[in-house]
C-alpha cells in the first residue's frame, strides 16, 4: 500500500511544430477558442479572422510514451508584406502555463521560422500583462495601442537573437522534480 499520493501527472517533454495535420490546426483552434473566447473574452464566439487564411500555424503538444497526446500551446505568423512578419494569437492552455518555457519556445520557434523565410522586422501586439515576458526575449517596445479594448504594445523582436532556421519540429524535455526522482539505496 503506498502511503503517499501521486503527484498530479505532468508530461516529461514536450514538441512544438508546425502545424500541418487535419487534427493539429483543429486543436490550435480549440485552444485559441478556449483563450482569447472563453477565458479573456476578447472576442464573442470565435477568433478567426482573414489572416488565418495565409497563416502559418505553430503549436506545442504534449507527449505520453513519446508519442503526442494534446495540443497546449499555439502561435500563428503571417507574413504581411515582403520582409515583414507578424505574430499572433500566442496561447497556452492554462493547465500548462506553470511550464515556464512553452510560451517562450514558441515564440522562438515563431520568429526563427519566419527568419528562416526572410523576415526583416517581426512584429507582434502583445497585450501589456505579457510585455515584461517578450522584454526578456530581446523584444522591444515600439508604441502602446488600445487593441479590442485591451491595452497592448506594439513590440519588435531583435532578429540577431532568433537564428533563422526551417527546422518543422523541436522539442523541450521537462526536467523531472526532485521529489519524483527515485531515491538512492544506501550501499
Amino acid at each position: 500500500m503506498f502511503e503517499q499520493p501521486f503527484a498530479s501527472f505532468a508530461p516529461a517533454e514536450y514538441r512544438f511544430k508546425l502545424a500541418t495535420e487535419t487534427w493539429e490546426i483543429a486543436a490550435h483552434h480549440r485552444l485559441r477558442r478556449a483563450v482569447f473566447c472563453a477565458e479573456q473574452a476578447i472576442f464573442p464566439e470565435d477568433d478567426r479572422d482573414r489572416i488565418d487564411d495565409t497563416a502559418t500555424r505553430i503549436v506545442a503538444f504534449s507527449c505520453i510514451a513519446s508519442g503526442p497526446d494534446e495540443v497546449v500551446g499555439t502561435v500563428r505568423i503571417h507574413q504581411a508584406e515582403p520582409g515583414l512578419w507578424w505574430g499572433s494569437r500566442l496561447a497556452v492552455a492554462a493547465a500548462h502555463r506553470k511550464v515556464g518555457r512553452l510560451g517562450a519556445e514558441l515564440i522562438r520557434l515563431a520568429v526563427c521560422t519566419a527568419h528562416a523565410r526572410g523576415c526583416e522586422r517581426f512584429l507582434a501586439h502583445v497585450q501589456s500583462q505579457n510585455v515584461p515576458l517578450f522584454r526578456r526575449l530581446h523584444w522591444q517596445s515600439e508604441s502602446e495601442i488600445l487593441l479590442h479594448s485591451r491595452p497592448h504594445h506594439v513590440m519588435r523582436a531583435d532578429l540577431a537573437h532568433y537564428a533563422p532556421h526551417g527546422q518543422e519540429m523541436t522539442r523541450l524535455l521537462r526536467p523531472l522534480p526532485r521529489a519524483v526522482l527515485p531515491l538512492a539505496k544506501a550501499a
